[in-house]
């Protein structure tokens, strides 16, 4: 991960292709990412952008098991997050919390606070609840929609409800509505669809969109 000519650089050991923002950080600008390497153990990298503003600093370094396709910061602890992984043909999604460091600047394990078991196919992303402190999680693998009730303190994730979107259909990645919590947008083949939450129905759908993933803007409805 490397920035332009007048950018800020930060170098891995490995390659990888996910990153987020750690959105319950409001003091620092603060960043989680995770790598994809085939043969060596993975890391996961807290870095945090200097007071001035100038440099990358790495705040924790933590190994993880297996290849990282998809990660996401919890938005109410800035030290949770989830991620989405593999080992050879088969895929997990699990959520991690991050040990104290007390000083130090790597811990040999990142601590499990829950396994999202349950998905048959290959899992795209964890979608957490937009804002706030809530026990929503969302879960999508290329044909289902998972929708969980997580509790932090007793490290339990519980499948609330589930829904197939069709044998016919691959999904690809999604996003929570932050402007309607019960809504969630599904990239699905060459369209995005429009799910309720509160009944996992298709409410409506922009055909043609021909996209892969999808976000929304924060500040507009």
């Amino acid at each position: 991960m490397q920035g332009g000519s007048t950018g800020v650089g930060y170098g891995l050991k490995y390659q990888a292709r996910c990153i987020s923002d750690v959105k319950a950080d409001t003091d620092h600008t603060s960043f989680l990412t995770g790598t994809l390497s085939l043969k060596e153990e993975n890391e996961v990298h807290l870095i945090r952008l200097s007071s001035g503003g100038t440099e990358l600093i790495c705040e924790g370094l933590f190994s993880h098991p297996n290849e990282i396709w998809d990660l996401a910061s919890c938005p109410f602890d800035q030290r949770i997050f989830s991620t989405v992984f593999s080992s050879g043909e088969t895929y997990g999604a699990a959520v991690w919390q991050i040990p104290e460091l007390y000083g130090q600047l790597s811990s040999p394990q990142l601590e499990t606070v829950a396994s999202l078991d349950g998905h048959t196919c290959k899992i795209k992303c964890v979608l957490w609840w937009p804002t706030g402190r809530h026990d929503k999680l969302v879960s999508i693998d290329e044909q289902n929609l998972f929708l969980w009730s997580l509790d932090t303190s007793k490290k339990t994730a519980q499948v609330q409800s589930q829904e197939s979107a069709g044998m016919r259909h691959t999904l690809t990645g999604g996003a929570w509505d932050p402007h309607d919590f019960n809504t969630i947008s599904l990239t699905c083949d060459s369209s995005v669809q429009l799910w309720d939450l509160r009944t996992m129905k298709k409410t409506g759908s922009i055909e043609r969109a021909h996209v892969r993933n999808v976000d929304y803007n924060m500040k507009t409805r």
